[in-house]
């Protein structure tokens, strides 16, 4: 698994080494920063009955249309009677396409998911794809977010977010 990340970062970085130089300027690079909510689906809605938590992300856009980035944050997973509350830490790379400078966008997180508060098991593969509408400051995207963890423990979640745009000056 960590020589699968390995290649995947390498592959998914390349462009940004086969570069000289990057400019970064307000209208490539920004900062997102917003708020998550959702439903847990499959076994997580055994043991919670909704999430909340932050999204953080570095974004850097290669064209008007494609984009890479870091993300990252914190889901917190309410727990059902007799469990406990449990959340995920994801670290993680992600892609973005624009089809137009204001409308309509989908991506990807691929990364690992850290879990916090559950006993025996550190975490796993983290996958969230979305669309959503952005335009220049604001991000609002519908989410599926899945943390394929240790022993066979499938953390999944639907949901919406949004994001508002921090732009380096």
């Amino acid at each position: 698994m960590k020589k699968l990340f390995l290649i995947i970062g390498l592959l998914g970085l390349s462009p940004i080494f086969a570069q000289e130089e990057i400019d970064i300027t307000p209208d490539n690079s920004w900062l997102k920063a917003g708020l998550v909510a959702g439903v847990p689906v499959g076994d997580a809605s055994d043991v919670s009955s909704f999430n909340l938590g932050v999204d953080l992300r570095g974004q850097y856009l290669f064209n008007p249309n494609f984009a890479i980035g870091i993300a990252s944050g914190y889901t917190h997973y309410f727990a059902k009677d007799d469990f406990e509350d449990f959340g995920v830490i994801p670290v993680a790379g992600f892609l973005r396409y624009y089809f137009t400078p204001s409308g309509l966008f989908f991506g990807s997180d691929l990364g690992y998911g850290f879990l916090s508060n559950v006993e025996n098991n550190e975490g796993g593969l983290y996958v969230n794809p979305q669309i959503g509408y952005h335009n220049r400051d604001w991000n609002i995207y519908a989410f599926y977010q899945n943390t394929f963890a240790e022993n066979d423990v499938d953390l999944q979640t639907v949901g919406v977010g949004v994001t508002y745009n921090i732009r380096f000056k």
